[in-house]
């Protein structure tokens, strides 16, 4: 959910006033780009600050898109500026409102794990993933980190594996395993004066930091535009010189697919599809200076969306829907 880079490589908080600047002239996209605003300012170390943000977006009357997100997000901060027992009330609320997302989850159960309070942050995890993942065929990548938060807690309170925890196991992807990333006695091996201890530790803490930006960071994806059926229709009927780049609604389907295809092989992360809709297009063109049958255009339009967080992750799971709105799993149509 936060960017990680490193604050001696970016200035946190000129990138907050940027980002809010844009929320200004985008108010659609406010919550995503406020809630990245916010996590610039905890990053420069001013929490009040970042406060202000998650009440303005709380306050808001505009509906927000993931609104227990932004109350765990704004609880954890207060929690780490001497604001505990609001943040616990702000937490209380969360778990009895048990929302379907896993992101607020998360957030709530790794700020408990974070202040020492394993029996909550287990309890915590444990009504995540048996709210959002009983009877799921396959857990979605979104509650992956419940998992792992659960797996891990339990592993620092001595608990013998169980089911939750073996399937834990079976979605974790990187090569040093999950009871060695979560085992409580590795602490002790950053004090060793053994070169191989010291190496060994330094690759699992290097492998569990992977996961930790895998998991909450919101990266900014290379994107690929996507124009849904209808809005294809509407542009080349307004627009017909784009139809060199569209000559068809399966081609272009299959245009993305393959272009996302081969990113990946080449090794490129972070891929996303952006939706797009021939009013904002125009209006983009607009604000560009220049007309919308510029094919360049473009992919100035796709990076710009990606910049506001329209950007969904790709690939999708196989069995969920496909990206192309098909309706069909992925797996079943533009995965097969």
């Amino acid at each position: 959910m936060r960017p990680d880079t490193p604050a001696e490589n970016v200035d946190h908080t000129a990138e907050a006033a940027r980002l809010e600047r844009t929320a200004g002239l985008y108010p659609e996209d406010a919550e995503a780009l406020l809630l990245r605003a916010a996590a610039h300012l905890e990053l420069s170390g001013d929490r009040p600050a970042a406060a202000a943000l998650y009440d303005r977006l709380l306050a808001s009357d505009a509906e927000l898109e993931s609104p227990y997100l932004v109350r765990a997000l704004k609880a954890s901060n207060l929690w780490e500026y001497g604001h505990e027992a609001e943040a616990r009330a702000i937490i209380d609320g969360i778990r009895a409102a048990a929302p379907r997302d896993p992101a607020p989850w998360v957030i709530v159960g790794e700020s408990l794990e974070a202040h020492d309070e394993l029996e909550q942050a287990h309890e915590t995890f444990t009504e995540a993933v048996r709210l959002l993942l009983t009877d799921v065929p396959e857990p979605p990548a979104a509650a992956h980190p419940l998992l792992f938060g659960r797996h891990r807690v339990r592993r620092m309170l001595g608990a013998a594996h169980d089911e939750w925890d073996a399937l834990a196991d079976t979605v974790h992807s990187l090569p040093v395993t999950l009871d060695e990333l979560h085992d409580p006695k590795r602490v002790w091996s950053l004090g060793s004066e053994n070169p191989a201890e010291l190496e060994a530790e330094i690759f699992r803490l290097r492998a569990e930091v992977g996961a930790y930006r895998t998991a909450l960071s919101r990266p900014f994806p290379v994107a690929v535009l996507h124009w849904p059926a209808d809005e294809l229709t509407e542009l080349l009927e307004a627009y017909p010189s784009l139809a060199a780049e569209y000559p068809s609604h399966e081609e272009h389907l299959a245009a993305i697919e393959a272009a996302l295809r081969e990113l990946a092989s080449s090794g490129t992360p972070n891929l996303g599809i952006v939706p797009g809709t021939v009013p904002s297009y125009e209006a983009f063109a607009a604000s560009e200076g220049t007309t919308p049958d510029d094919a360049d255009l473009l992919p100035q339009y796709a990076t710009t969306l990606a910049a506001r967080g329209r950007a969904l992750p790709w690939p999708p799971q196989r069995s969920a829907p496909c990206w192309c709105g098909s309706g069909r799993a992925y797996g079943e149509c533009h995965g097969a």
